[in-house]
Parts: structure tokens; sequence; C-alpha cells
């Protein structure tokens, strides 16, 4: 299954460009051209990368992404602009740009870029296993002799203990990493996801438990590990 691709460049004959190289390479390519269309695409598709130049028409594209970024919509964006001032840099990686490329650049430059980004986005999405306990990042689902649903934050937070399963990790991590973008966030926030993740633990009968006490440290520690 093709690679989705939303490519949003207000010049049309550079759009055109981009979108047959980027077509040659395998990936299904949709165009929008100001930034309002490229808000309306995000909303309307599933996308693995979104492609903005900064400077377009209606929405610029700072404007845009920062609008597709409040909708909860995650899916990494490369910035392009024929502007190379840090400010302009920075200004983007503020609105949620996950890479930066000045024009003009090679194309193979932004197909390795999209590799990469793409590379990092299903290593972040593999499956985790401890013991007979499997988190499936991607789906949020975690399982062992039945299965949970869990939320965003809840899966982050799994996936962070799972990935440093026996390791004490303070709470002050645990809401730097998970909560990161939250402007209003305190340590009672991490004790409640804790609870929630316990009672999920106990809910599929899996041996993992969460040790650890409100406003300190904790650890996902696996029995059968202990008793093997």
């Amino acid at each position: 299954m093709a690679l989705k691709i939303l490519l949003a460049e207000d010049e049309e004959a550079l759009s055109r460009v981009y979108k047959a190289a980027l077509e040659h390479q395998g990936y299904e390519v949709d165009q929008a051209f100001n930034g309002q269309e490229a808000v309306d695409l995000a909303a309307q598709n599933a996308y693995q990368v979104m492609i903005m130049d900064i400077m377009m028409p209606i929405k610029d594209g700072v404007t845009a992404l920062s609008e597709i970024r409040q909708s909860g919509n995650e899916t990494p964006a490369i910035f392009l602009t024929a502007k190379s001032e840090v400010d302009d840099r920075i200004m983007g990686l503020d609105a949620g740009a996950d890479d930066y490329l000045t024009k003009p650049f090679a194309m193979g430059e932004l197909l390795a870029r999209i590799r990469s980004m793409t590379r990092r986005r299903q290593k972040d999405r593999e499956d985790l296993t401890t013991g007979t306990l499997t988190l499936k990042v991607g789906e949020g689902e975690l399982s062992c002799t039945s299965s949970v649903r869990l939320s965003a934050k809840e899966t982050a937070l799994m996936k962070l203990l799972m990935l440093n399963e026996g390791k004490t990790l303070s709470t002050e991590l645990l809401l730097s990493h998970v909560w990161q973008d939250e402007e209003e966030k305190g340590p009672g926030v991490v004790w409640i996801y804790i609870s929630y993740l316990r009672e999920k633990l106990r809910a599929i009968g899996s041996h993992c438990t969460i040790e650890g006490e409100e406003n300190g440290s904790f650890r996902l520690v696996s029995q059968e590990a202990a008793n093997g």
C-alpha cells in the first residue's frame, strides 16, 4: 500500500514537479494550493507525511500547521520555504513542523528526509512485549490473557514504562515525556494515569505490576521474570 502524502505548495509549476517526483517513487500525493485547502485535506484524509510551503495564500503554512496540530493531528510535517532566516525556522518548528528545507533543494534530499521520517514513525508504532504482556503502540491496545484499549496518554505512559522495564522513573521524568506539550500539568496527573494502567493490567490478567507511590518514582516489574 502506497504511503499517502499531503503536498501544500501554492506555486503550481513547482507543485507539479514535486508531485511527479514523489509519485515516481511510489507515493500517493494529494495537492493543496493554499493553507486552508491543506487544513481541509488534513481533516478529511489520513496522511503519513505532510509537505508544506510556508508562504501560501489565504493561510500561510505556519498558521495552517498550527490549526492541524490543534486538532490532534500528529502526522510528520516538513516545511519548505525560500526563507533561510533563523526566526522563520524557529517559527515553523514551534508550529509543529518536524523538519525544514530551504529552497532551492535537491529532490533527493526531500526524498531522503521523507524516508527517514517514515522509518522513525514506524519504529514509534512498533509492538512492545514484556513476558506475556503486549502493547500495540499504533492501535493503543494492551493485551495478555485478554485485551483492553488505551487512550493516547495511557499508551505513551505504558510505552515508556515497558521500554524501561525494571528501571525506576521519576514522576518528573514521566511528566516531561508524556505531557511535554501541555502547559497546565502537575504531578497529580501522573498518579491518575498510573492508577488507570494498574487497573487495566489487573483486568487483562497481566503478571506485570507498576510499583511506586504518588509523587514518587515508578517502575514496571514482571512477576514472570521474578519467578523465572
